[in-house]
């Protein structure tokens, strides 16, 4: 994981914001350098938008830099956010190692233009390998829902934090599924996963990236359209 590449690529990703914008705001490790470059923005340039973000966590960390908020009543404008792995080829996602993706999916579904911001090492030749895919499911009957995925191969695993389940903002419950790798057929899988009672959303992000910005460790960021 590089540091660098991460700076350098939120930077190119901040410098996409016009003024006035309504603005989706991923959650995550690399959306928090994105937004001290945005927060860099206001200070230097007085640029003005709305943000729209995606965790209690994230609005946080905006307000706490003077970022404007907006709720996410309307369609955002552009919808930046980090991802855990990108495919190589496709630009398909797999989102949700920090527990927000049913949020982020909403937010990035609503967007007119989805940009992805990430280093280099969250590149992959196929979904799924080195990195469980997240599946959010309602608590109740959640040891039900569990073993229906894993009768599908999923090999699920309730997420645990602090030595208790893990909650989303929507008070929800996360299965880590590290069973489906290679991820061959994302398109069926989710439709698959989607149609078991109590999954309410997976962290497969199918929609059209318009493009992707990779950090590398020497600074330079690629735009993978």
């Amino acid at each position: 994981m590089s540091e660098l590449g991460r700076i350098a690529a939120a930077e190119a990703a901040a410098r996409l914001v016009e003024p006035g914008m309504r603005l989706g705001l991923g959650t995550g490790r690399t959306m928090e350098a994105v937004l001290r470059a945005l927060a860099r923005r206001v200070r230097d340039e007085g640029l003005a938008f709305a943000g729209v973000p995606t965790s209690e966590a994230t609005s946080a960390r905006a307000r706490a830099l003077g970022l404007l908020i907006a709720a996410a009543d309307a369609p955002c404008d552009l919808a930046i956010d980090g991802a855990d792995q990108i495919e190589r080829g496709t630009l398909r996602l797999i989102k949700g190692g920090g527990g927000a993706l049913l949020r982020e999916k909403i937010v990035a579904e609503s967007a007119g233009r989805f940009v992805v911001v990430a280093d280099a090492g969250k590149l992959v030749d196929r979904l799924g390998i080195g990195f469980p895919l997240p599946v959010e499911i309602v608590p109740f009957g959640h040891e039900a829902t569990a073993r229906r995925i894993a009768g599908l191969g999923g090999a699920p695993v309730l997420r645990m934090r602090a030595g208790a389940p893990f909650r989303s903002d929507n008070g929800n419950l996360i299965l880590d599924c590290p069973g489906f790798a290679p991820i061959r057929d994302p398109f069926t899988l989710e439709r698959v996963l989607r149609g078991v009672a109590g999954v309410v959303c997976t962290g497969l992000f199918l929609l059209p990236v318009e493009r992707a910005l990779v950090g590398y460790e020497d600074g330079r960021v690629e735009e993978l359209r």
